[in-house]
């Protein structure tokens, strides 16, 4: 490796290191495939400047987790600790999909989540005592 790609990817993991203040996760549980959106309030001064593009791109459309790394050109580690910044201060917001919202007051999950949700489960340990069905 040159003196000069040495000296770039080290520059590159100190910009990284500084930006997320050398944190290393997340402090919220985030997947590649994670939606987020804007949300009411904005970031304040001491974000970084990452955190304006985050929210700017947020504020077109909503954007997954993994895109915004993409378009950053950030790892996504370190998209994820802003973004989790950004969630603490109410700059962005995960949204629930219609689907997983309730439609009204006291009304549960929808039947077909329900059933997702017990056939995921079924996969996930199929040896798992079941529970008599209400009758």
């Amino acid at each position: 490796m040159t003196t000069y790609g040495r000296a770039a990817e080290e520059s590159a993991f100190v910009r990284t290191y500084t930006l997320t203040r050398g944190r290393t996760k997340p402090r919220h549980l985030l997947g590649l495939e994670t939606v987020l959106e804007a949300g009411l309030r904005r970031p304040g001064p001491t974000q970084a400047e990452e955190c304006a593009e985050i929210l700017a791109l947020c504020l077109e459309r909503r954007r997954s987790v993994v895109e915004l790394a993409g378009r950053l050109g950030r790892p996504v580690t370190a998209v994820k600790i802003l973004v989790s910044d950004l969630l603490d201060a109410d700059a962005l917001v995960v949204p629930l999909t219609q689907s997983y919202a309730n439609t009204g007051a006291g009304s549960g999950p929808s039947t077909q989540l329900l059933a997702a949700l017990s056939a995921g489960l079924k996969r996930k340990w199929p040896d798992a005592v079941a529970y008599p069905q209400a009758g």
